[in-house]
Order: C-alpha cells, then structure tokens, then sequence
C-alpha cells in the first residue's frame, strides 16, 4: 500500500501542469456535488422531524375522542342498559369501572402529549431566528378553562358511579346523562381548538420549508459560484507562479554555476579551519570519555565499598560482644585489603580499558570466577545468596583478566538484586556453568530471580538504563559488560528468561545470561578436569 501511494505521486508530479490544474477543477466541482447532495438530504430530514411533529399533534386528537367515545358508548350506554334490565348491576358496575379507567389513562395521555414541543436544536433555531411562528388560534386561558370543566365533570359523573355501586336499586341516571354530554360539548370543543392549532402548525412547518428551500438554493448557488472563481484565480495563479519559478531557476542556475566557482577558493580555507574544530572536537570527546569512565569507577567501586563497610561494621560487633579476637582480626584485614587491591586495579583496569594499547595475559576461567565471587563473597552472605561453581572445562585464555572478572561481578550484582527482591531467603540462588563448545567458551549465569519483564528486555544493555533507583546503580553495569565482551573480546553476550529447575525438584522463572568468548589457536591448549 505504500508504494501504491509512492508509485502514485510520483506519477502525479510527472503530470502535465494543465492535467493537474484540470484535476483540481474536477476536485473543487465534486466537492460541490457532494455539497448540495448533503444540503438536499438535510433539508428533507428537517421536513422528515416538521411531520414526525405534527403527527405527535394529532395524536392527542384520537385521545379526547377515545375519551368521548367512552363516556357516550361505555357510560351512556350501559346506563340505558342497566336501566332497562338488560343488564345485571354487577355487569353494569364492571363495565363503568372498566370505562372510568380507560377514560383516565386517555385524559393522562392527552394531558401529556399537549406538554411535547421540539426539541430539535436545528429545528428551535429555525422557529426563533429564520421564520417566527404564527400561532392565531392559540388561547391558552381558554383551553385551560375547558380542561378544569371536564376536570370538574369528571368528578361528578364518578361520584354518581360510586352512587350506583353502592345502591343496587339507584336508578336515577338524569343528572349523570346531563354531566356526559356537558362533558361531551366540553371534549368537542377542545378537539376543535386542538385541530386548528394543529392545522396552523402544519402551515407554519410548510411556510418554514418552503423559505429552507430557497434559503438552501441561494447558498448552494453562491457556493458553486465562489468556487468556480476562486478555481479560476487558483489556475490563473498556478500559471503566473510557474512561469515566474521557470524564470527563477534559470537565475538560481546561473548564480550556482558562478557559486560554484567561488566556493573552490572558500573550501580550501574552510578546510584548515575545520581541521582546528576537529582538535577541539577532539579534546571534548576525550573529556566525555573521562566522565563515562569515572561513573564506571563510581559503579565497580559501590560493590567492594560495601564489603569494606560491612568489615568495619564486624569489628565493632565483634568488639560489643567481647568476641574480638587477633585471628578474626587479621582474616577481616586480610579480606579488605584485598577488596582495596582490587578497588585499585579497578582504577587500572578502567584507564586501560580506553587505552589502544591494552596487554592481555593468560589465566584459567575458574580463577577468575572464584575471583569474582570471593570479591562478592560479604553481600552474598548478608543476603545468604549460594552461588553453584560448575566448571565442565577450565580453559586457559589469552585475554583481559580484569576485564572479564568485572563482567563477572556486574552479572552477580544484578542477580542479588533481582533475587532480594524477589525470593524467599532460604531459596535464592546463583548458579555458574562453564562448558567449551567447538571453538568457544561458553559461561552461562542463571539465577532464580524471576526473570526480566519483556517490556524492558529490548533496553537492558543500552546505557544508564535502569529500573534500580539512582542510588542502587546507575544503568552502566550491563552495557559495560557487553562491550567489554563483544568490543574487547569479538565474544557475545545474550539473554534469555527461562524455566529451571535450580533447586530439588521445583521450577523457578529464572534469568539466563550466556556469554560465548571465542577461542584462538594458543586458547584452551591446556585443560584442568
């Protein structure tokens, strides 16, 4: 579909300049159409709602004569009935009951449908701006007087019918007939005034419709008329702007031909001194680099920090017990000057690691994963984190020692986070696999920390991203590590959430991180089962 599109202006910028002015002509003109057709529909949906209306009045019509019907049917009736015997008085009683009933439900009704107006927001507008409403037979103190009569008449016909279900033998009906047909004269008498506002409705809906027509028509025409102008000025302009761009290129052609010339001088200039830009481009980048490479110390150092803290700390419990002795002493400064040691190889490492000219040594994997873990040996106790050693084949490597052992303690770092986090205290656990396949070393961490959510597992090896707070890691740990492995190394490093069974027979959600380092000719010549 897109390059259907592509294809299609393409074809369309190919066009000749009167083809595409003809194009916008047949646009402009359709729009129209599609205008008055719409106008049209409107129009006769308005008429559609005048009618709706007026058959909603009329409807309250058929009520008052239902009501009338009733009174002279369904009362007169069956009183003259009931008066000749020919019918029983409990007949006679259901049947005015049933009657009184339909007559209250038909008044309810009418009472209601004289409360309807429209409340159609075009049509309102209509009615009160465009066509004011003529209403000459509209008297409203009138009809009200005639609805309380009936009202009135209502009453007393329904007090003589309680008479009459009360005396079996009450058989005087003239004073009920009087009241019918009063009430008849009064029903008559409001259809009448009912019908002609009715009528007078219905010739305000054809007064309105008939000015929307001519209204509509006129704005239709004006439409059509404006559109065709400012088609022919819009054509008329498209000509004049392309004649003048015609003569502008070939200006612009000629003041590029005499630019061109001059800028053979100006770029040799410009040269020399973009070389100086390059100098100061190139001290900045080197700054940059030394503030990436201090928030590196700042992320190796968090860890070994810790550790010595939590050394001093030792001593002084230690000390408040009266447990304090030389031997626990001396294995505390043992272990932190090594965790120094290593704070200041970290310094070494970190400047060589942006230097060109690094050395590499040999050294067996195993080595320096046990060194790795004796440098995370103080947090993993605290948070009593077992790490499983498994070395299948300890392969002696030519590479960078340091390098590879801080790899080695980012991916620790992040499993204890995940795994304090996230699991009992008594289930969490770091597992290390070291395998040679065909000509790589493969080291495979697996904790049982939960794994990593999908939604961030496309971002974890980009820079400072991270989803620890600023003062538990700054994001660098896992970007550092793939290119140490990848950029130093020409190795990989991947990741996977899996399904493990790490501990006795349950399965964890479990992270996986496997890093492949590629073997060369000197590398794993010599292997320690």
């Amino acid at each position: 579909m897109k390059n259907f599109f592509k294809k299609l202006f393409i074809y369309f910028d190919e066009l000749n300049f009167n083809y595409k002015t003809a194009f916008l002509v047949f646009i402009i003109a359709g729009g129209m159409i599609c205008i008055i057709i719409l106008s049209q529909i409107s129009i006769f949906t308005m008429k559609q709602d005048f009618d709706t209306l007026f058959d909603k009045r009329t409807k309250s019509l058929m009520q008052l004569e239902n009501i009338k019907d009733s009174y002279k049917v369904n009362l007169q009736d069956t009183l003259l009935d009931f008066e000749k015997e020919q019918i029983s008085h409990t007949q006679a009683i259901e049947v005015l009951f049933l009657a009184q009933e339909i007559i209250d439900k038909n008044w309810d009704l009418y009472k209601q449908q004289i409360e309807l107006k429209n409340k159609e927001l075009l049509t309102t507008f209509i009615k009160t701006f465009i066509v004011k409403e003529e209403n000459y037979y509209e008297n409203k103190a009138l009809k009200n007087s005639i609805m309380e009569n009936i009202n009135k008449k209502k009453e007393i016909i329904k007090k003589e019918i309680e008479k009459i279900n009360q005396h079996i033998d009450y058989k005087k009906f003239s004073n009920i007939n009087l009241e019918i047909n009063a009430i008849s004269i009064y029903l008559t008498s409001l259809i009448n005034y009912d019908l002609n506002l009715a009528i007078n409705e219905k010739r305000n809906t054809d007064k309105i419709f008939n000015v929307i027509i001519i209204f509509s028509i006129i704005s239709i025409f004006i439409v059509f008329l404006f559109s065709v102008i400012l088609s022919l000025l819009i054509i008329d302009n498209f000509r004049k702007l392309h004649n003048s761009l015609e003569h502008k290129v070939k200006e612009k052609t000629k003041e590029l031909q005499e630019l061109n010339n001059y800028l053979e001088i100006k770029i040799s200039k410009e040269v020399a001194q973009n070389r100086k830009k390059d100098i100061i481009m190139f001290q900045q980048a080197r700054f940059a680099s030394l503030g990436e490479m201090l928030n590196n110390i700042a992320h190796q150092w968090r860890q070994p920090l810790g550790s010595i803290t939590m050394i001093i700390q030792s001593f002084q419990t230690k000390m408040s017990l009266g447990k304090l002795t030389a031997s626990f002493v001396d294995e505390k400064v043992n272990d932190a000057l090594l965790l120094a040691s290593n704070m200041s190889n970290t310094l070494d490492d970190f400047r060589n690691f942006f230097s060109p000219n690094k050395i590499k040594s040999q050294f067996y994997i195993k080595n320096c994963l046990e060194h790795s873990i004796e440098l995370s040996k103080y947090f993993l106790n605290q948070e009593n984190i077992q790490v499983i050693l498994k070395i299948r084949n300890n392969v002696k490597i030519d590479s960078y020692y340091n390098e590879l052992s801080h790899v080695f303690l980012n991916l620790i770092s992040n499993s204890k986070d995940a795994l304090t986090s996230n699991v009992d205290k008594n289930d969490r656990i770091i597992k290390i696999v070291v395998n040679r396949f065909k000509n790589h070393l493969v080291i495979n961490f697996v904790d049982n920390g939960g794994g990593i959510p999908k939604e961030i597992l496309p971002k974890i090896f980009e820079p400072y991203y991270t989803t620890k707070y600023k003062s538990a890691g700054t994001g660098i740990g896992l970007y550092m590590s793939k290119q140490i492995i990848e950029k130093h190394m020409n190795g990989e490093i991947l990741y996977k959430n899996i399904f493990y069974k790490i501990k006795d027979d349950r399965v964890f959600s479990c992270s996986l991180f496997t890093i492949k380092i590629p073997l060369n000719q000197t590398n794993g010549n010599e292997n320690e089962k």
